[in-house]
């Protein structure tokens, strides 16, 4: 009889259990590590996950471009946005801040001037932009993960990942359904762990890819639940191959 898992001996059936259990329960507990870390900071801001996931690998705006995407967006012409802009893209030094000195004192002097006297709702005084030293901090720009660092939670995920998906793949793979879906299931999680740190590095070049760590992240959770579900019914749940086939009465007499 081929190997099934409804016919495993019983120490088997306990040992992958104890096992498939285990990394179900470290899979939920990663969830909820994310949502903490991931999730509900940019809630907090306002933000949606692809958002979220944008600014986390590509970097988020300095703090004078969302200035003058969103509340200050109407106090800066065209012309006077495309310096300001086109100097923290390209950044924001201070041998090219002279080139932008004169849009920042005809438009913000007025609240952002030295001697200005203008004050935060908390009673602290407005950041001043008359020189680049006191301008800098609202310029510093984000560019997200390094190489170095995107490398290095690259491969432990890579590694550590695709070795328990070739445990409970292995366990998966032993069962009853059908062939193509077992095949499919089993390299399925793969291509999802692929696409979800790939999009890690696409994401950080542009934003668009910011999409597919979402759907890499969902495959790879529906791939582990299916790995994790099926094999327990099957060993538990479904009635085992054999199981009351036999006569309670023994073999017949034989006759003539």
């Amino acid at each position: 009889m081929p190997i099934s898992l409804r016919n495993l001996p019983l120490p088997l059936r306990v040992l992958f259990t104890a096992f498939l259990m285990v990394i179900g329960i470290g899979y939920i507990t990663a969830l909820v590590y994310l949502f903490y870390v991931d999730v509900e900071p940019h809630a907090s801001k306002g933000q949606g996950m692809l958002e979220g996931i944008a600014e986390k690998y590509h970097g988020k705006p300095t703090r004078l471009e969302m200035a003058l995407q969103g509340p200050m967006k109407d106090r800066v012409g065209t012309e006077g946005k495309v310096k300001i802009m086109a100097w923290l893209r390209g950044g924001a030094t201070a041998q090219d801040f002279e080139l932008v000195k004169p849009v920042l004192d005809a438009n913000c002097g007025g609240c952002h001037g030295a001697n200005s006297g203008v004050k935060k709702a908390s009673g602290d005084p407005v950041p001043s932009f008359g020189t680049y030293e006191e301008i800098s901090s609202l310029a510093e720009v984000d560019t997200g993960p390094s190489i170095a660092g995107l490398a290095r939670v690259s491969h432990v995920h890579l590694f550590g990942i695709s070795m328990i998906f070739l445990l409970t793949g292995f366990i998966f793979a032993h069962g009853e359904t059908p062939l193509w879906f077992r095949a499919t299931i089993v390299g399925l999680p793969y291509a999802a762990i692929l696409a979800d740190v790939g999009s890690w590095w696409l994401t950080k070049l542009t934003t668009v890819f910011a999409g597919v760590v979402l759907v890499g992240g969902a495959l790879m959770g529906l791939a582990l639940a299916l790995q994790i579900l099926i094999p327990l019914w099957e060993m538990w749940l479904a009635r085992r191959k054999g199981a009351g086939l036999a006569s309670p009465r023994g073999p017949r007499p034989a006759t003539a």
